[in-house]
């Protein structure tokens, strides 16, 4: 719902509901395998979604698209409640659901507001996952930590099929945590080389947590816009990231691609290279039709080994 993000017109009720519906069936139809939604609370000025109610509304919209949440904070809730979310998202469209998980802080405040610290962030993380994937393994979870105490905690039903939990965050201890308890690893706002040496790193925490037989499901998430030209896309994307993050569009410019189809496609090409199977477009363009369009041509091209 990006009209959040750039203070455009709110749509809301069955004009969102057809608006969408003409949105997923064109994804489809192109050939986009999934949606991405996003999560937050109370992002900057109170803008926010619920990221797994958000994707309970696609798989009950769409029959063909997949739906990709990233990043989902699992941090600001309880990881029970988080589980059994998760499991009702997925009973709805099994293999269709897949998750990024982070821990925020682009705006303290969100956090704190949750009742939060900001400073326990990774280690509830740590935590809060480790409970996830437990319970979502079918476990019977009996723990006692730093944050959590559960008795016997178990949810059914099990997923019909594996449900990925892939982690986001640019530091090392993201890296590790994605080595130790993710299915991968979600990059943004990086670039290729250092994308390429992320996916080593947490590759090999993995291997040292002595998780040899992990299918790693890496991937990296773009800001884009598109346009007849740089200087059109330009105009698209900058004001939409600096109205949301609040942060002079210089300070993102060398991580976000915009112009034609084929240049994103050409700026994103070496981190599929550099091993990412999933991508995620956050497009800006003429239209939310023109952006699902030119989404469309930078997977032709990079399927085609552009």
């Amino acid at each position: 719902m990006p009209q959040l993000w750039v203070d455009e017109r709110v749509r809301s009720g069955r004009e969102l509901l057809s608006h969408r519906s003409v949105l997923f069936r064109r994804m489809a139809d192109a050939g986009i395998e999934h949606v991405m939604v996003g999560d937050h609370v109370m992002f900057h000025r109170g803008v926010g979604n619920d990221g797994l109610t958000d994707a309970a509304s696609v798989v009950t919209a769409t029959e063909e698209l997949g739906v990709y949440l990233a990043v989902y904070l699992m941090v600001l809730r309880h990881p029970v409640l988080v589980a059994r979310q998760i499991l009702t998202v997925a009973q709805l469209a099994p293999g269709r659901l897949a998750l990024g998980l982070g821990i925020g802080g682009d705006d303290r405040h969100e956090v704190l507001a949750c009742g939060v610290d900001p400073r326990t962030r990774g280690r509830r993380m740590d935590e809060s996952l480790g409970i996830v994937r437990r319970l979502l393994a079918g476990e019977t979870v009996s723990h006692e930590g730093e944050f959590f105490s559960l008795e016997e905690a178990r949810l059914r039903p099990e997923p019909a099929q594996p449900i990925p939990l892939v982690v986001g965050g640019r530091s090392d201890a993201a890296l590790r945590r994605a080595g130790r308890l993710g299915d991968g690893w979600l990059g943004i706002w990086t670039s290729a080389t250092r994308c390429a040496e992320a996916i080593a790193a947490v590759e090999q925490y993995g291997a040292e947590a002595g998780r040899g037989a992990v299918g790693w499901q890496h991937g990296m998430t773009f800001w884009c816009g598109f346009g007849a030209d740089r200087a059109q896309a330009r105009e698209r994307i900058a004001p939409a990231m600096e109205g949301l993050y609040r942060t002079p569009f210089d300070k993102f410019e060398r991580y976000i691609p915009y112009g034609r189809p084929e240049d994103v496609a050409e700026f994103v090409a070496p981190f599929v290279e550099a091993g990412c199977s999933t991508l995620n477009f956050i497009p800006f363009a003429g239209s939310d039709e023109a952006g699902v369009h030119a989404v469309a041509e930078v997977r032709k091209l990079l399927r085609s080994g552009y």
